[in-house]
């Protein structure tokens, strides 16, 4: 039988703690933005042209995971008594049964319909429809699948304009999922950038598989030029910093589509944008579960 504990500490402590609780016998440690979707979300792994110095979260929950023989209070106390470590907070314990976690994990993905005929299918399902424009996308160690709304948004945005013979950059690629939906949507040049080589690697695979003709670089690597459509599903702080080099990107009369923003966060993203291109102004394209997608053309 299995357990998991969720402990909330500081930035401090993480690092030692989770040694502490692994060298004890604890399976598995995780680490988790306790902050997350809250004003004090932190970016801690860095997006292209942002350079990241305090890569910790002030405030993190650690999920952890061990037998049920673990004593985890007394771990801790140890912890306190030996190593001088501050106690956690202790959230919760939940018991995970013994399943078969992959087929568990398969079950939760399938194939999902982002508008019209644009649909993203897991590899092991069969496409509902044949004939549609099928993304072939399995979750992985790149984020963007395709469920979480922001990424929709960036989705359905550009399965409603016209993409034919324009070049679109994927700005924080992830898993390549917009490129490769761009491609497919009938874009004639697309490229991908992203500051992690796990997510560079997964984006090519995911091109590949797809058929999609859509290279990806890290920062350093990227081509200079200029884009028809830019489109960036990263976070808002990041955002505001990368305004200007985002900007840079799109050509004249292109358009620029941002994600990853909260519906509070909006205006001040607007203004930001504003204040760099005060005759290209960004507008809330469209909002799903409390994230917005905002647009718009570039003069």
């Amino acid at each position: 039988m299995l357990f998991e504990y969720s402990l909330l500490t500081d930035k401090k402590e993480v690092e030692p703690l989770t040694d502490f609780l692994m060298d004890r016998g604890a399976y598995s440690v995780s680490i988790e933005d306790a902050d997350a979707e809250t004003e004090r979300e932190k970016p801690i792994f860095g997006e292209p042209g942002i350079e990241i110095d305090d890569f910790a979260w002030d405030s993190s929950r650690l999920k952890v995971l061990c037998g049920d023989d673990f004593d985890i209070e007394g771990a801790l106390e140890a912890a306190l008594k030996e190593e001088g470590l501050k106690k956690p907070g202790l959230e919760s314990r939940i018991e995970v049964p013994d399943n078969d976690w992959v087929r568990i994990t398969q079950a939760q993905f399938t194939p999902t319909q982002i508008a019209g005929d644009l649909w993203i299918v897991p590899s092991w399902h069969e496409p509902p429809n044949p004939d549609a424009i099928n993304i072939r996308l399995d979750p992985g160690v790149a984020f963007g699948t395709g469920t979480h709304p922001t990424t929709r948004l960036c989705l359905e945005w550009l399965h409603d304009h016209n993409l034919e013979g324009k070049s679109v950059l994927d700005y924080g690629c992830g898993s390549g999922i917009l490129a490769v939906a761009a491609k497919k949507l009938g874009a004639s040049r697309v490229l991908g950038t992203d500051i992690d080589p796990q997510a560079i690697e997964a984006a090519d695979y995911n091109a590949e598989v797809n058929r999609a003709d859509a290279s990806f670089y890290l920062p350093e690597d990227m081509p200079d030029e200029k884009f028809d459509v830019v489109v960036a599903n990263i976070l808002s702080n990041p955002l505001r910093l990368l305004a200007p080099a985002l900007l840079a990107r799109v050509k004249k009369g292109g358009y620029l589509v941002l994600s990853g923003i909260l519906e509070r966060q909006a205006e001040e993203l607007i203004e930001v944008y504003g204040s760099y291109r005060p005759d290209s102004p960004l507008s809330v394209w469209k909002s799903m579960d409390g994230w917005i997608c905002l647009a718009g053309q570039i003069h």
